[in-house]
């Protein structure tokens, strides 16, 4: 996957949109508004129906990102505006992190890729099930940056519920629990929606919001995984390493627990801390100089 995404960044990556982030919460930002208009405007016109797309209608394909915020009505209206605001707010700082981790292109391939896997997923649904509706926009991709952004700065504080400081890792943990009991819950209800005599096109509604889950889970692992450096763990570094470290054990050993020793006159740096040592150059073969000795030494050549 990381060769993949190397190759498509040396082609296409003059195309990537820098700070794509904006243009996210921009499609956020609208889905919010129209959630306060009218919500059966997205299921009735934009949400990713896929019988409708098979029709004609195939900008769902694309404004099914704009799903609606959930707005509490009532007293909970004010603390819903306030969670909105603190999630925009998230949403920048989660993706401007990551595409200076990622650079721009791999953060642009990261929505790409959700978008295309969610279509993807919708039209697996519809055919297994003949499931419509696919109930679920972009609200997981969006959140699975948060995964992504605990990985690369597991060592952040937030304060939970504004009071609680938290490492971002261990939120991470608890969001991840949550999203898989969410996944369980919704699969859980369909089939006991089917057990009760229910259509299994409508039991889509529960099923096709665990996949959306799955989608955006696995969307964040491809990203993370490949970001990785496997070479560390292949069997042919971790020999190497343990082949350098039985070195450095032995010649500690050999110069009586020092790294370095002069081959002039034989000091470490257990004799005299303020010592720094250097290899010459000049000198055919691995011999350590002290900095008395660097300059003024006798040169070794080996003889042909």
């Amino acid at each position: 996957m990381n060769q993949l995404l190397n190759k498509l960044e040396r082609k296409y990556g003059k195309y990537a949109v820098p700070d794509l982030i904006k243009y996210v919460i921009v499609l956020y930002c609208a889905g919010a508004a129209l959630g306060l208009i009218d919500n059966r405007i997205y299921y009735n016109y934009l949400s990713l129906n896929v019988e409708a797309v098979l029709h004609g209608q195939v900008w769902r394909l694309v404004t099914y990102l704009i799903e609606p915020y959930g707005f509490n009505t009532g007293m909970g209206f004010i603390v819903s505006i306030l969670f909105f605001a603190i999630q925009v707010n998230l949403f920048f700082l989660f993706g401007r992190s990551l595409e200076r981790a990622w650079g721009t292109f791999r953060f642009n391939m990261y929505f790409i890729s959700g978008w295309l896997l969610n279509i993807v997923a919708a039209f697996i649904l519809y055919g297994a099930i003949h499931s419509t509706y696919y109930m679920s926009g972009f609200q997981y991709i969006y959140w699975s940056m948060f995964f992504a952004f605990a990985a690369e700065n597991s060592n952040m504080e937030f304060l939970f519920w504004f009071v609680l400081p938290i490492k971002v890792k261990w939120l991470a943990v608890l969001d991840a629990v949550y999203l898989i009991y969410c996944v369980v819950e919704n699969i859980v209800s369909g089939f006991s929606y089917l057990s009760q005599g229910g259509t299994l096109a409508a039991a889509g509604v529960y099923f096709s919001t665990a996949l959306a889950i799955v989608v955006a889970l696995g969307n964040f692992l491809i990203y993370f995984l490949s970001s990785r450096d496997y070479r560390r763990i292949s069997p042919g570094d971790i020999k190497r390493r343990k082949r350098f470290k039985k070195q450095v054990q032995q010649a500690g050993r050999q110069n009586g627990g020092a790294r370095h020793r002069c081959a002039v006159c034989g000091r470490t740096e257990l004799d005299d801390e303020t010592l720094e040592f250097r290899y010459c150059s000049k000198c055919e073969g691995n011999y350590e100089y002290c900095s008395e000795h660097l300059f003024t030494h006798q040169h070794v050549k080996k003889h042909v």
